[in-house]
């Protein structure tokens, strides 16, 4: 299910009467490979419900580059909606997720073992809140900036 900002209230104290465990991460998702899937598979094994932040795409603009993103927000979104551990899906348009987690509360925060602990942003809430920050571990090889530089033939050799 894709959900606007104004429903995170609603959705967070449904769950929480069901005494579900939310788990959150969020990311570009710009190309989906093996890497994403894998991480999302194990983040939803964390808890009950799993929502994902999408960075639109002025804020993927912001980050990566004017040639990202390669795919729009809202397919992006779609793709992600409709993967198997995926329950909920979030566009953010800030740099980064963190008024979204604010709202949210997450039981479990979740990125992906390229970032430690400390600099997963929202960390401080989610402690502060009793939750647990988990770094995955990181699937090697994998990744989109990666898959680009193979299909445009820019990687080192």
């Amino acid at each position: 299910m894709i959900i606007e900002k104004e429903d995170i209230a609603g959705l967070k104290e449904k769950l929480k009467e069901e005494n579900r465990k939310i788990v959150f991460t969020n990311g570009c998702f710009d190309i989906i490979h093996k890497g994403h899937v894998t991480y999302l598979n194990e983040a939803k094994e964390l808890g009950d419900y799993l929502i994902i932040g999408v960075n639109s795409d002025a804020s993927v603009k912001r980050l990566k580059g004017n040639d990202r993103p390669v795919n729009n927000e809202k397919d992006r979104a779609f793709i992600l909606d409709n993967l198997k551990p995926v329950d909920s899906v979030i566009i953010f348009h800030e740099d980064t997720p963190y008024e979204i987690i604010k709202e949210i509360i997450p039981d479990y925060l979740v990125k992906g073992g390229d970032w430690k602990e400390n600099e997963i942003v929202g960390s401080d809430i989610v402690k502060a809140n009793g939750g647990k920050v988990v770094s995955l571990k990181y699937v090697s090889n994998y990744s989109t900036t990666g898959i680009l530089k193979k299909i445009t033939g820019s990687q080192d050799k």
